[in-house]
C-alpha cells in the first residue's frame, strides 16, 4: 500500500514532464518557423520598394507646370513637342482662372484636357498671388512620386528643342536653375524683414525655374519666407522707376515685386546657393532702350516677323550669361561639359508659333489641321493679347 502511494507523484511528475517538454517543443517549432518567414517578408518588402525605386529610375517625369491667364494659347505648338514624347516621361499641371476648365471646347491639344488645378487662386500679376500659384502647382507635381523635375512656364512659353533633347538635358542635370544674383536696390529690402531674412540674402531674378525634387518640396513646405515676402514686398505702382523712387522717398515705402525675389531668397536663406545653377532656362529678350535714370525693361514679344529660325539659331547659340551687378559670367554646362543655355523661350505670339513650327522648328508640321481648327478657337476678330 505505501508502494502505491509513494509512486503516484511520480507518474504525475514524469507527465508533467513530458507536457512541459512538449509544450517546449512546439513553442520551438512555431518561433523557427515565424523566423524563416521573417526574412522572407522583408525580402519581399525590399523586393518592392526596389522595384519602384528601379521604376521612378527608368521612367523619372518632367513636370511641365504651367501659369497661364486663362487659356494657352501656344497649346497647338506645345501639342506637337508632346506628341513625340513617351506619355510615361512627362505630366502636365496648368494654374488658369478659377473655374476654368481645359477640354475640347477651350484647347486645341488634347495633351491639356483635364489638366488645371482644382484649387487656383485668382493671381494679380506682379503679386504675391503669382508666388501661391506657383506653390501650388508644385504640390500638386509633388504628389507624383515619378516626377523629378519641375520646369514653371508662362502661357507665352515656347520649347526651343524638341522634346527627347529636353527630356535627356534635364533628367541627366543633378541640379536646379534658377536665377539668382545680389540685389543692391535698397528701395526693394524692407528692414522689417532682417530677422528672417538678412540683407546679405536678399536675392533678385527671373521667376521661371527648374527645380529638381529636393528644391521643390522645400518651396512648397515653406512657412517662413513666403509669408514675409507676402507681408513685406509689395509692388506700389505701375510708374516709371525713377517717379515710384521719388514716391518712396517722400512716403518712405518699399517698392518691390515678389516673383523676383522669393524663390531665390529663400535657396539663399536655406544655404542652398552652391545646389543650383545660378541662371534660368528659359530665355528673355528685354528691351534695353530705357534711359539710364528710368531703367525700367520690358520683355520683348515675338511676332510673327520676329520669329525667324535665324532668331532661334541665336538663342540657341549663346554660350554664357553676364550679370552685371555681380561682375559675373555663368558659362552654360552640366556635368562639367558645355550645354545650351537655354532650352525655352518667351514671349511668343501665335503668330510666332505658327511661323516656327512651319518652318521646322520641331521637325515636320502639316499646317493644315492648325488652319482649320483656326476659326473655332481663335476668331478673325480677336485680338491676341500680351503674352505672359
Amino acid at each position: 500500500m505505501g508502494k502505491k502511494r509513494a509512486s503516484l507523484p511520480i507518474r504525475q511528475l514524469l507527465v508533467l514532464r513530458s507536457k512541459l517538454v512538449f509544450s517546449m517543443f512546439l513553442l520551438f517549432c512555431v518561433f523557427a518557423f515565424a523566423r524563416l518567414n521573417w526574412p522572407k517578408s522583408g525580402s519581399s518588402t525590399n523586393e518592392s520598394s526596389n522595384e519602384e525605386k528601379s521604376k521612378l529610375e527608368t521612367n523619372p517625369k518632367i513636370a511641365f507646370l504651367f501659369l497661364a491667364r486663362k487659356n494657352i494659347p501656344l497649346d497647338f505648338m506645345w501639342g506637337a513637342f508632346f506628341q513625340e514624347a513617351n506619355v510615361k516621361n512627362f505630366s502636365i499641371y496648368i494654374h488658369s482662372e478659377p473655374g476654368f476648365v481645359f477640354n475640347e471646347s477651350t484647347s486645341m491639344s488634347p495633351f491639356f484636357y483635364g489638366c488645371q488645378l482644382n484649387d487656383s487662386v485668382k493671381v494679380a500679376w506682379g503679386g504675391s498671388s503669382m508666388i501661391e500659384a506657383e506653390r501650388l502647382l508644385l504640390k500638386v507635381a509633388l504628389r507624383d512620386p515619378a516626377n523629378q523635375r519641375f520646369v514653371l512656364l508662362s502661357d507665352s512659353c515656347l520649347p526651343l528643342y524638341e522634346f527627347h533633347d529636353i527630356y535627356k538635358h534635364l533628367i541627366s542635370s543633378p541640379t536646379s536653375y534658377v536665377e539668382s544674383y545680389f540685389d543692391f536696390e535698397d528701395y526693394r529690402y524692407d528692414p522689417i524683414m532682417l530677422f528672417a531674412i538678412p540683407k546679405d540674402k536678399w536675392r533678385k531674378g527671373s521667376q521661371w525655374f527648374t527645380l529638381i525634387r529636393r528644391h521643390a518640396q522645400i518651396v512648397a513646405d515653406d512657412d517662413v519666407v513666403f509669408p514675409i515676402i507676402k507681408k513685406s514686398c509689395k509692388r506700389q505702382s505701375n510708374a516709371s522707376v525713377s517717379a515710384r523712387r521719388q514716391m518712396l522717398d517722400i512716403h518712405k515705402m518699399q517698392d518691390c515685386n515678389p516673383d523676383e525675389h522669393y524663390l531665390q531668397t529663400l535657396l539663399a536663406v536655406s544655404g542652398l546657393e552652391n545646389d543650383f545653377s545660378r541662371r534660368s532656362l528659359t530665355f528673355t529678350l528685354y528691351d534695353q532702350s530705357a534711359t539710364q535714370n528710368d531703367k525700367q525693361w520690358h520683355p520683348v514679344t515675338f511676332d510673327y516677323a520676329d520669329a525667324s529660325p535665324q532668331s532661334i539659331k541665336e538663342i540657341k547659340e549663346i554660350e554664357a550669361i553676364y550679370y552685371e551687378s555681380e561682375n559675373r559670367t555663368e558659362w552654360c554646362q552640366i556635368n562639367s561639359a558645355p550645354s545650351p543655355c537655354y532650352l525655352f523661350a518667351r514671349k511668343f505670339t501665335r503668330g510666332a508659333a505658327v511661323r516656327l513650327l512651319s518652318e521646322g522648328l520641331l521637325g515636320p508640321f502639316d499646317p493644315v489641321p492648325f488652319l482649320n481648327a483656326t476659326g473655332r478657337f481663335f476668331p478673325v476678330k480677336h485680338r491676341e493679347t500680351d503674352a505672359t
